[in-house]
């Protein structure tokens, strides 16, 4: 096993520690030189609009190619339904516990904190029906190009992806332009972020002029909602699914291999690098070929257990910088549809918690405000949200195995 080296840890870790440098010094920039943000601000302001103009191309071409690209064929055909179940019923108990999770440990946040930068409209006083129709759909084509209508864009490239898939070698040079533009459009979100740490730090400068040292305080509160509730789900959710999976024996076999699959996970904080020891990790739990690699390959895009914990949590500190009733029923059904979809959306995009954060601001129509907070949280979360989305694709492997009824090789 290599060392891991320091180049390897600034590639791993460098947008991070970037983020958190700029958030630093953006935070006592407005604490100590609060007449500066003026002047910082509309940097703030630059980087949040060229993220808005990039974020609409972005997820249509990363969802269509997504559909696009799946075949299904007898035997995968049926662990793709058995994977597509398991991968649901994780993401939605991840999300249901961290709601657990936020009621049982509910956040204070200073009146301070709700009223900077936070004004906001009232509701629209719509029905059920008639937001669900126009969260996922829209009157007209142009409509899908702003990112007010982010719901209704997934839905028409949802259906342009499949439409792409059952037209078989005619629609192969369009397939083809989907695939290039779906790069083209992930180089230019990474050339955008590399601004991120000037342009959020721009907005830290602005909160800490109005919040002063109550703005790290704030953030810590969420932090410990995270952490607590991501090591909780860690530790007992894991154990219970690799228990229904293969008894005792998947329990002990889990935990003797997942522990290079955690550590790489922290390391290089990417599941797409932690995949390989994933998949040696499956083969000694005695997870048959034909299933981990479907499973884990897939697993790294669609399904993110860390994602919808942090998704839930991002949910709930916006609701209570807002003062709005986070555990309404509607509010609540709409937030575990927005973590479902995030859990899709992030895998296939560099830096796709982003964009997920993105999906949740336009859902609840919530103020442009509202984003670096978000941001921030997600940056901060991201080594154990890490951790759990690339290791639960093994233990969502040992589950699926189980559903299809196959044996375990060891």
């Amino acid at each position: 096993m290599t060392k891991f080296s320091r180049q390897q840890l600034w590639s791993s870790y460098s947008g991070i520690m970037l983020l958190l440098a700029g958030m630093l010094i953006g935070g006592f920039v407005g604490i100590f030189f609060p007449g500066s943000v003026v002047f910082l601000k509309p940097l703030g302001d630059v980087f949040l609009n060229l993220l808005f103009v990039t974020v609409v191309p972005l997820v249509f071409f990363a969802i269509a190619v997504s559909v696009a690209a799946i075949e299904q064929k007898h035997q995968l055909g049926r662990v793709l339904g058995a994977m597509a179940l398991t991968f649901l019923v994780f993401v939605v108990l991840a999300a249901l516990f961290t709601i657990l999770m936020a009621w049982l440990f509910p956040l204070t946040i200073s009146p301070a904190a709700q009223s900077a930068g936070m004004a906001v409209a009232e509701g629209d006083h719509k029905t059920w029906g008639e937001r669900l129709v126009s969260f996922f759909t829209v009157g007209e084509f142009y409509q899908l190009l702003s990112r007010q209508n982010m719901l209704a864009l997934l839905v028409f490239s949802l259906l342009l992806g499949t439409a792409v898939r059952k037209s078989g070698a005619v629609a192969k040079p369009f397939y083809a332009f989907l695939v290039a533009a779906n790069e083209v459009m992930k180089n230019l979100l990474l050339l955008i972020m590399k601004g991120a740490p000037v342009g959020l730090g721009a907005y830290i400068a602005y909160q800490a002029a109005d919040l002063g040292p109550q703005l790290f305080g704030f953030y810590a509160k969420p932090m410990a909602l995270y952490y607590g509730t991501g090591v909780l789900y860690f530790f007992i959710f894991f154990t219970l699914y690799a228990f229904l999976a293969n008894g005792r024996k998947g329990i002990r076999l889990f935990w003797k291999n997942n522990i290079i699959p955690s550590l790489t996970a922290v390391s290089t904080c990417s599941s797409l690098a932690t995949m390989p020891a994933n998949l040696v990790a499956a083969d000694r739990i005695g997870i048959p070929a034909s299933i981990a690699n479907v499973v884990i390959p897939l697993g790294t895009t669609l399904h993110k257990n860390g994602s919808s914990i942090s998704a839930i949590v991002k949910i709930y500190v916006v609701f209570q910088m807002l003062g709005w009733n986070f555990f309404d029923p509607q509010n609540l059904l709409l937030a575990l549809g927005i973590t479902i979809l995030c859990s899709m959306v992030e895998g296939g995009i560099p830096n796709g918690g982003y964009i997920g954060e993105l999906l949740m601001i336009s859902a609840y129509h919530l103020p442009t405000e509202a984003i670096p907070a978000v941001m921030i949280i997600g940056t901060l979360v991201d080594p154990l949200a890490t951790i759990l989305n690339a290791t639960g694709n093994t233990v969502a492997a040992m589950v699926v195995t189980r559903v299809m009824g196959e044996k375990f090789q060891v």
